[in-house]
């Protein structure tokens, strides 16, 4: 078993293990025990009463945080033509057709999103052992294929929060929520927007408890129990 250190074990006993809190109580104890020197990134994991073997059990949806994320968004478009130009004039860090499929196929992997054109996913699916491991790969799922004049919107709601979340093969979901320098109240906000965006994903083959347990924690600080049921039905701007 690891060690932890001095900081961690203080900031541990603010917290029952065996109590599932209020989100609002969670949320001022994950700004309460963060131990870390630097910014920490406040994390949400989702315990999923799903089968990750079942395709009907399958979670993978989009949500736009209030507040974002606290991280700067290297985002990257495979487009050519008329998308180049309008993904350029949006703010798009990374622009290119064929030159980026390159560069990416050379080991280039400088950015946090990617997205792309219609037109261009003929030859952008032969990337898909390089970005897909990654999480990178442009899918129809996630959002990130759009015609041209989609872009901006799309750019736009990258920039100001835009999460991507999926069940992993462990039947668990984990995303951020923001960094423990936010507020309390925009947490709470980016964490409802993130409970209410999980509900809507419901998948039809869903039985019995959807969600089984949600811990938040900051980087590197104790998991603290957040009660599903009042998660479930937060309502929040």
């Amino acid at each position: 078993m690891p060690k932890h250190g001095k900081k961690y074990l203080a900031v541990e006993k603010l917290v029952d293990r065996d109590r599932a809190y209020p989100p609002e109580e969670a949320v001022d104890l994950v700004l309460r025990t963060s131990p870390s020197n630097f910014e920490a990134t406040v994390e949400a994991h989702l315990r999923m009463g799903l089968d990750p073997r079942q395709a009907d059990q399958q979670v993978r949806g989009v949500v736009i945080l209030p507040h974002g994320t606290g991280k700067k968004v290297r985002i990257a478009v495979f487009a050519e033509g008329e998308g180049e130009r309008l993904a350029r004039e949006a703010g798009a860090d990374i622009v290119g057709g064929e030159d980026l499929i390159k560069k990416v196929e050379a080991g280039f992997l400088d950015f946090d999103v990617a997205m792309a054109v219609p037109q261009m996913m003929g030859k952008v699916g032969k990337l898909g052992k390089i970005l897909g491991p990654r999480g990178l790969m442009p899918s129809p799922k996630a959002g990130t294929i759009v015609p041209p004049e989609d872009l901006p919107r799309l750019i736009r709601e990258s920039r100001l929060g835009r999460m991507e979340f999926k069940l992993d093969k462990t039947a668990n979901i984990h995303t951020i929520i923001g960094k423990v320098s936010f507020e309390k109240e925009k947490l709470l906000a980016n964490f409802s927007a993130l409970m209410e965006a999980v509900a809507k994903a419901k998948p039809a083959g869903a039985k019995g408890q959807y969600v089984k347990k949600i811990v938040l924690a900051s980087t590197m600080g104790p998991g603290i129990k957040v009660d599903v049921v009042q998660a479930l039905v937060l309502k929040l701007g």
